[in-house]
């Protein structure tokens, strides 16, 4: 009786500590209209957005977890800035059309002119 009591505060302990974990995590997602508003949250200082996203880009958003260090984001851009930007970027071999800048890595669709971002892995 003892023994099942127990197992079930384990078992009841491990689930609750598992939902606080994953559902009430250090995530925070953020969302801009412009890279004026951007500059202005600080984003780009603190390292949630990519320092060259163009001066076009718009539908800016970005997720990060402080916990795990994971950060992810997209944003789209006007055709005028699209070769400015892909000239500082480098691209990654043998990652399918992935391009790195300082510890970003972008996935970018020139046809919706869009971009995916996230940093790179730490390990």
């Amino acid at each position: 009786m003892i023994k099942k009591a127990i197992i079930g505060m384990i078992l009841f302990s491990a689930i609750f500590y598992f939902i606080l974990t994953q559902y009430f995590g250090d995530v925070q997602i953020n969302k801009y209209d412009s890279k004026a508003v951007v500059q202005q949250e600080q984003a780009i200082e603190r390292g949630w957005v990519p320092g060259i996203i163009p001066d076009s880009a718009f539908e800016i958003t970005e997720t990060h977890n402080l916990d795990t260090n994971i950060l992810v984001g997209s944003f789209k851009y006007k055709e005028e800035d699209e070769a400015k930007f892909m000239e500082v970027l480098t691209t990654v071999p043998d990652m399918n059309q992935t391009y790195t800048w300082k510890n970003f890595l972008f996935k970018v669709d020139t046809e919706k002119k869009r971009v995916n971002f996230r940093n790179k892995p730490t390990s």
